[in-house]
């Protein structure tokens, strides 16, 4: 790439935070550093929970109790672990119970009591197995309820994300691969944190609620990772593609575990200020070790100004053409 048409990159922080979740959907672990490649952190979201009587791996957003469990390794996984070769967790359940992954029959049976429904501990499947990745058809029924949606609201707009990946989601519960919802890499800055805290009263908008992989401090005011979408993010040694803002379900507004009480006000922060966004998710261009304190740079996307505007002007219309035909089409 010539110099002329290299991209421009300016200053946007540094790495406060690394999160990494063993477990999809219970609370998870703060790092020092981890390895990032293109499933993400490495080992992260190592296993999940999946709905025996859907036959198919299960979110927060169907069983809430799950986030007020807490995973972590039982050591340090070694480099390589990934889909069919997985290392041990050890679950905290909510009354302070830790149960190892190795010990599966009591663990199902603590988790199953506890969200009241019958579940199992699963590790992240061998790429080969993609059915065991497959999800269940939503219905607007089941959405309005993940993503709290009351009758009569329109459902939350989801035109940002690609038609291909709309495609692979409408089959499978999470990409073939990861356990993670849609992206490897969920990044969020402390600028949004505060602008949230600032219109959700009294609740506590703590960063737990959020999930994030990357926590950036950095910049003064506003929801600014909004802006970096479709450009590239360098977090030390790794560079990022900023894919789409972050849509939010109902877990923000969940209890977590440590303490995090339910509060719906942190749900209608977000929804009211960044329209039901927060964050953004992102794939990892060139893998890496990011540090906390890591430098945090980002480059504008390539397409600026009046072109940018049209071609998305466009992009969208059509997107959302698709997304209001498929939504007549699906069960309620």
């Amino acid at each position: 790439m010539s110099e002329s048409t290299s991209p421009s990159y300016v200053a946007a922080g540094t790495v406060a935070q690394i999160w990494r979740f063993p477990v999809k959907s219970m609370s998870g672990e703060q790092l020092q550093e981890s390895v990032v490649g293109p499933r993400g952190l490495l080992a992260d979201r190592m296993w999940a929970v999946r709905d025996l009587e859907l036959d198919a791996v299960t979110t927060a957003r169907r069983l809430p109790g799950l986030l007020r469990c807490t995973a972590r390794f039982e050591a340090e996984p070694p480099p390589g672990v990934g889909p069919g070769d997985v290392a041990h967790v050890v679950v905290t359940l909510p009354d302070g119970t830790e149960v190892s992954s190795r010990d599966g029959a009591r663990l199902d049976a603590a988790l199953s009591d506890l969200v009241d429904t019958r579940v199992t501990l699963v590790p992240l499947p061998p790429l080969h197995d993609k059915a065991a990745y497959r999800g269940v058809l939503a219905s607007q029924k089941d959405l309005r309820k993940q993503f709290g949606v009351a009758d009569g609201e329109p459902l939350p707009d989801l035109s940002m994300f690609p038609v291909r990946k709309l495609a692979e989601l409408a089959v499978y519960a999470t990409p073939v691969g990861t356990f993670a919802d849609a992206y490897p890499v969920h990044v969020l800055t402390t600028s949004s944190l505060r602008t949230i805290a600032e219109h959700a009263g009294a609740a506590e908008v703590d960063v737990r609620r959020f999930r994030p992989s990357l926590l950036v401090d950095g910049a003064p005011a506003g929801l600014v990772e909004q802006a970096w979408v479709g450009g590239t993010l360098r977090v030390g040694e790794v560079e990022l593609r900023a894919e789409i803002p972050t849509v939010r379900c109902t877990v923000p507004l969940r209890e977590h575990a440590g303490g995090l009480p339910a509060d719906p006000a942190v749900a209608k922060a977000v929804s009211r200020v960044g329209d039901r966004c927060l964050g953004v998710y992102a794939e990892t261009t060139r893998a890496g070790v990011v540090r906390v304190g890591d430098p945090v740079s980002v480059a504008a996307a390539a397409l600026t100004g009046a072109v940018a505007a049209s071609v998305g002007r466009v992009a969208e219309r059509l997107k959302r053409g698709a997304l209001r035909t498929g939504n007549r089409f699906m069960p309620r």
